[in-house]
């Protein structure tokens, strides 16, 4: 949400952003043209489970807490849009995520245009729950517009109620400023980290959760001859790591692994640049949730770094295979390992990969031009509310 509310706030809007409050989110009262209004909720520090991926549990099913939660989140949520529209004298609402963003920016203010950005979870709680869907339902006949981040999401918007004429594919940007290649932090963090020039980097990032597959590339790592040197370096919390953790060890591999946690998106972005490749195995899993389209992907091709993926959710959508990535089928442990063993041997590959997806990046998703989508669906969403009235 940030990346987009200041870029659209850099076209010249008044931006406000609406958000649960959580401990680890912190903000100013204004930053870069866009004002923050968090709003409290939860009368117990273990109730802080609203958003900020804390109500899934593995992102499978929902937390216990985020049942209780719920409404007053909702309840909050809405006061605090409804005041913030009225205060600010907004003329749009933008929901993230159909449910429950875009539930709670239509309530808040029904006299208001409305524009709804589906992001993954949203649309795979929706098709699980019953209620959940019919609020979706609903929410869709209220918006103006709607964006979803990959085709995928939009084919499954449109089965729970979305209309055809408001649906479009919006993917999202990324700032090639922040990430782009730099041999001297390259350096730098591979002689503070003890990794020699010559041994082959794969850096992964994400939630520890089924979705993003990083099992298989433990297990393709486990596949791969010591000799060849592969470190394999990953980043990000969820509710799998120990799991992961277990299996790198029962794989005889934990000590070509590195679990380093979350990081913020500068750190992530100097790991981009120090590693020799990007892994991102995400797949459809068992419950059928899928990415719609992983942040990762987009600052990997922008770093300039080969991306070796799957074309699970959006991937495949923004990654050319063998133009601007690699492309191997889910759950293939031994494609992964084959295609980190290509490129692990292959400099001059590498780098044609890596300048070819840095070029497509800075052409087609820089955040300045999807804002401009954004602001076009605006637009949309108003010109329907006058032809309503």
């Amino acid at each position: 949400m940030e990346p987009i509310a200041k870029s659209v706030a850099a076209r010249g809007h008044d931006v406000h952003v609406v958000a649960p409050w959580h401990p680890l989110v912190t903000r100013g009262p204004r930053e870069d043209g866009v004002s923050f209004h968090f709003y409290k909720y939860a009368p117990a520090s273990g109730l802080n489970v609203f958003g900020y991926a804390g109500a899934l549990r593995a992102d499978v099913s929902l937390r216990g807490a985020a049942y209780v939660a719920a409404p007053l989140a909702l309840g909050a949520g809405w006061l605090k849009a409804r005041s913030v529209a009225r205060r600010h004298r907004a003329t749009i609402m933008h929901g993230h995520w159909v449910i429950p963003g875009g539930a709670v920016a239509g309530a808040a203010a029904r006299h208001l245009p409305l524009v709804v950005s589906l992001h993954g979870s949203d649309v795979y709680v929706a098709e699980r729950l019953a209620p959940a869907r019919g609020v979706a339902r609903r929410v869709f006949r209220q918006a103006g517009a709607v964006t979803a981040c990959s085709a995928d999401l939009a084919r499954r918007a449109l089965a729970l109620g979305a209309s055809p004429d408001r649906i479009e594919v919006v993917p999202y940007g990324v700032d090639p400023l922040r990430f782009r290649p730099d041999p001297l932090i390259r350096a730098k963090r591979r002689a503070g980290l003890g990794i020699a020039t010559h041994v082959p980097v794969v850096f992964a990032a994400g939630r520890l959760v089924r979705k993003k597959g990083f099992e298989y590339l433990i297990d393709a790592l486990a596949m791969l001859p010591r000799n060849l040197g592969v470190l394999v370096v990953l980043a990000g919390g969820g509710d799998l790591e120990e799991e992961l953790r277990a299996r790198a060890e029962s794989a005889g591999v934990s000590d070509r692994i590195r679990f380093v946690g979350n990081l913020s998106q500068d750190d992530v972005a100097a790991w981009l640049a120090t590693a020799d490749m990007v892994a991102v195995p995400s797949v459809r899993d068992d419950s059928g949730n899928v990415d719609g389209l992983p942040n990762v992907v987009l600052e990997a091709l922008a770093s300039g770094t080969p991306l070796i993926s799957t074309p699970a959710g959006g991937i495949g959508s923004v990654v050319e295979h063998e133009r601007t990535g690699i492309i191997v089928a889910e759950r293939d442990a031994a494609a992964l390992a084959d295609a980190i063993t290509m490129l692990a041997g292959n400099a001059p590959r590498r780098i044609q990969l890596g300048e070819a997806a840095r070029a497509t990046v800075s052409a087609r998703y820089g955040w300045e031009f999807v804002a401009s989508r954004f602001e076009a669906a605006y637009d949309r969403a108003l010109a329907m509310m006058s032809t309503r009235r």
